[in-house]
């Protein structure tokens, strides 16, 4: 990847797209049942997982239309970034208002960066894009996603020695983890990313150790527990970055401490290194 290669695809700042979706006592049940928390609070929670909205009015493509990863074929929406490996890095998530069960929920997103910068073990390409969705009542959910492109081969080694966490959390809950879990919430989302639920796809092709561990999924499950620790309150504004990939190996924990305004919470995978660090406030 080169300057000239950023320039064009710099042309798609700027595209749109519109899509729309309903809350359903389906989709609610299926998210609770999929994560499967059987955690108690003292307080009375709110009846919709935290993070719903990743549920809600995905992207919808044939499937001709997909690449050989398992996402829409590049070039559509988002840039036709060249190099191989793409990854959800971090979002900052602002929740305006709670979605409600027969919500008809409009998403509206907009690529509005793209930018080339040097990593650890070579170049990665940053797309930005802005999402918000809307009810009747007005702006539900709006939220920056940082997406990062990488070489496989590059991006391989570098991820091979993530920082280990400094300390355990004041809290800590271990999520038990399989590949139903990751079929399931994939299926959610509508997100046929193979390095989801595919073994050889993800060994072979993007060079991981194992099936990967949904960003969302993994902060989704910070966020419940962020609402737990707080006896029920629905944290009004977060966000999350992930630091290593996370491989599906039976089990990771999640860990929290109280911060000046909120909440500092981490993941940490099996093999003790932090994989994801997530800030809520209220």
């Amino acid at each position: 990847m080169n300057a000239s290669e950023i320039d064009s695809l710099r042309g798609w700042i700027g595209r749109s797209e519109r899509c729309s979706d309903v809350v359903t006592d389906r989709l609610v049940l299926s998210l609770r049942s999929t994560l499967d928390l059987g955690w108690t609070s003292a307080a009375d929670t709110p009846p919709l997982p935290v993070a719903l909205h990743w549920c809600l009015a995905p992207q919808i493509e044939p499937r001709g239309s997909l690449g050989s990863d398992g996402h829409p074929r590049r070039g559509g929406f988002l840039p036709p970034v060249s190099l191989t490996r793409r990854m959800w890095a971090a979002s900052q998530v602002h929740l305006v208002d709670e979605l409600r069960i027969g919500d008809v929920v409009e998403r509206a997103s907009r690529v509005v960066d793209v930018s080339m910068k040097p990593g650890r073990a070579g170049i990665l390409c940053f797309v930005v894009v802005q999402h918000e969705w809307a009810t009747a009542r007005g702006l539900a959910v709006q939220e920056r996603q940082d997406i990062v492109y990488a070489d496989t081969r590059s991006s391989t080694a570098a991820a091979e020695s993530p920082p280990p966490i400094a300390a355990a959390g004041v809290w800590q809950r271990e999520i038990r983890t399989d590949p139903v879990l990751l079929f399931r919430y994939s299926a959610l989302t509508f997100n046929a990313h193979r390095i989801h639920y595919d073994h050889d796809y993800c060994r072979t092709q993007e060079g991981y150790a194992g099936l990967i561990v949904h960003g969302p999924l993994q902060a989704t499950y910070a966020l419940e527990l962020a609402r737990v620790i707080r006896a029920g309150r629905t944290p009004r504004h977060f966000t999350f970055r992930a630091t290593s990939p996370l491989i599906e190996s039976g089990h990771f924990v999640l860990h929290a401490i109280d911060s000046d305004d909120g909440l500092k919470l981490w993941v940490q995978g099996a093999d003790g290194r932090q994989t994801m660090s997530v800030t809520a406030t209220w």
